[in-house]
């Protein structure tokens, strides 16, 4: 192996039909990092993570995995190297957690051998990680959003792959449960040393958690590197357009973005006239 990264992508460009996405793109993910990748809306984000899991195919350039171009390999090997978690997860009618998370080990099955005491040992490993050995008999339609995430998080290690790739993970979760998703990626990373690779929305969060942080606009990389050197108002302003402040946050003591007040000076903004007239009414009738 050289010294280039595990995962990387060379010259990409990502289209849907005629529509262009990215050109002439290169990334490069670091080694046993956390990267995140953050961006506006439509900035190519997710897009970019379905070509570094060959979900898509790019319209020029390629992914390389391991020193091979990505496509060069059979399915399940690809699956033995790099797991994904889509942003948007169906399971099976009436399929229950244990269940599920054992299709995790579906790379590792060989034709003649389809079950072993190490899948049984993984999938035990996957749940006990993710916090839901307790609910290996419900069926997986019946959990809350947060336990659900968890369970895809479980199938997703008993892959027992090095590279984890996560489409916004904590989307539609409430925020003691992103904290809880977010908290258990960086254990991840920091006590089996794996590589992780996720698109956030809340760029506090991708702050907070990154090792590796990639800003992206317009299909392109605006700038990467530690969160601590990159992210500035400036930054922010030139990907967001969102005039902020970014200070530290007193308790990882990572950027804090905090935005601008953009309500004027403070003062309360006055009615229109014809709500005003109608909160007086309704006023009015309290008072009756």
């Amino acid at each position: 192996m050289s010294e280039l990264s595990r995962l990387r992508g060379e010259n990409l460009t990502l289209a849907y039909d005629q529509s262009v996405i990215s050109r002439n793109l290169g990334i490069s993910i670091p080694d046993n990092s956390f990267t995140v990748i953050v961006g506006p809306n439509a900035c190519g984000k997710s897009t970019l993570l379905r070509a570094l899991s060959r979900m898509m195919k790019p319209a020029a350039g390629a992914v390389h995995l391991d020193g091979r171009i990505i496509g060069s390999y059979p399915s399940k090997e690809v699956a033995r190297r790099l797991g994904l978690l889509p942003q948007s997860s169906v399971a099976p009618d009436g399929i229950t957690v244990a269940d599920l998370v054992a299709r995790g080990r579906y790379p590792h099955q060989k034709f003649l051998k389809q079950w072993s005491r190490t899948d049984e040992r993984m999938i035990d490993e996957a749940m006990e990680a993710t916090g839901v050995r307790d609910l290996a008999d419900r069926v997986v339609d019946e959990l809350s959003g947060g336990q659900r995430q968890r369970v895809w998080l479980a199938m997703v290690l008993a892959q027992q792959t090095p590279l984890l790739l996560l489409d916004e993970p904590t989307t539609y979760l409430d925020i003691a449960h992103q904290m809880d998703v977010l908290d258990l990626c960086a254990q991840l990373h920091v006590e089996r040393e794996y590589t992780l690779v996720a698109v956030l929305h809340d760029l506090n969060h991708a702050c907070r958690y990154a090792t590796h942080l990639i800003a992206m606009k317009d299909g392109q990389v605006a700038a990467e590197g530690a969160p601590s050197e990159i992210v500035t108002a400036e930054l922010v302003q030139e990907v967001f357009g969102l005039p902020v402040q970014v200070i530290t946050d007193p308790e990882s003591h990572t950027p804090l973005v905090v935005p601008a007040d953009r309500r004027g000076s403070g003062a309360r903004r006055a009615l229109p006239a014809e709500s005003a007239a109608d909160a007086n009414g309704a006023g009015a009738r309290r008072t009756a």
